[in-house]
C-alpha cells in the first residue's frame, strides 16, 4: 500500500483530485489525499490560508514541511501546478524559457524542482499549460454548466478539432482559460472547472493529454 500526498495549486485542482483521482488511484492501492499550497499564515489566530502559487519559495517550504511530517517509506508526494503564470523564482525557470518544445520545457522544470526539493519520494507534476487544457480535451462537456452557451461551445469544439489541448499556449490572451472566457465570459474555474473535467472522465483526459497521462501512469505504478 502506498500513501500519496498531493499539493494542489488551488481549489479547482484540489476538487479534481478529490472527485476523480482519489477513487481511481485507490483501485491501484495508492491512497491519496490533497491540500492546496500554503500561501500565508496568521500566527496570532493560528489560521492558514491555502490556494494560489504565489511564489516557489513558499510552495517549496510547504512541500518540505509535509515531507518532514510524514517520513514513512510507503509515502510519496506530488504536485498539481500550472505552467501558466509559473513564478519566476521556480528552479530551472531561465533554462526552461529557452526551450521551444513545451514538453521539454516541462521536463526541465520538473527535473529542476525534483533536484531542489531533494527527496526521492517526491514526484513533481506541472500541468501543460494550465488546468483548462483538460477541459479543452472535450469542450462539449461545458454544456453541463453552460447549457445556454451552445454557440460558444461549438466555437470551442471547432477550435480544438485535431488540436492537442496540452499545446494551447500560455499567452495572456490565448492560454486555455482565456480562450474559454472569451467564448463564455461567465466561466468560473472554481465552480465549474472540476465538475466539467469530471464529466469528461479520466479516460478521455488521458487520451488527449500526453503529459497528464504520463503522470497518472506514474502514480498508478507506485
Amino acid at each position: 500500500m502506498i500513501r500519496l500526498h498531493i499539493t494542489a495549486e488551488g481549489q479547482t485542482e484540489r476538487t479534481f483530485v478529490e472527485k476523480i483521482l482519489v477513487t481511481h488511484l485507490g483501485q491501484h492501492h495508492v491512497f491519496a489525499d490533497v491540500r492546496c499550497v500554503l500561501t500565508s499564515r496568521d500566527k496570532k489566530s493560528a489560521k492558514e490560508y491555502r490556494g494560489g502559487l504565489l511564489s516557489y519559495t513558499k510552495a517549496k517550504k510547504d512541500i518540505q514541511s509535509w515531507l518532514k511530517e510524514d517520513r514513512h517509506e510507503e509515502c510519496r508526494f506530488t504536485t498539481m501546478f500550472d505552467l501558466y503564470a509559473l513564478p519566476e523564482d521556480f528552479p530551472g525557470y531561465a533554462a526552461a524559457g529557452k526551450e521551444t518544445d513545451p514538453y521539454k520545457r516541462i521536463a526541465t522544470l520538473e527535473d529542476a524542482m525534483k533536484q531542489d526539493v531533494g527527496d526521492r519520494r517526491f514526484i513533481p507534476y506541472i500541468q501543460l499549460h494550465e488546468f483548462e487544457a483538460l477541459i479543452l480535451a472535450a469542450p462539449q462537456e461545458l454544456d453541463w454548466e453552460y447549457l445556454e452557451h451552445e454557440k460558444a461551445i461549438e466555437n470551442l469544439m471547432r477550435m480544438m478539432e485535431g488540436q492537442n489541448p496540452e499545446l494551447i499556449n500560455e499567452g495572456a490572451q490565448t492560454a486555455p482559460s482565456k480562450r474559454i472566457i472569451r467564448e463564455i465570459p461567465a466561466y468560473d474555474k472554481v465552480t465549474a472547472g472540476a465538475m466539467v473535467a469530471t464529466k469528461i472522465g479520466l479516460e478521455r483526459l488521458r487520451e488527449k493529454c500526453r503529459h497528464f497521462d504520463e503522470w497518472i501512469t506514474t502514480l498508478e505504478n507506485l
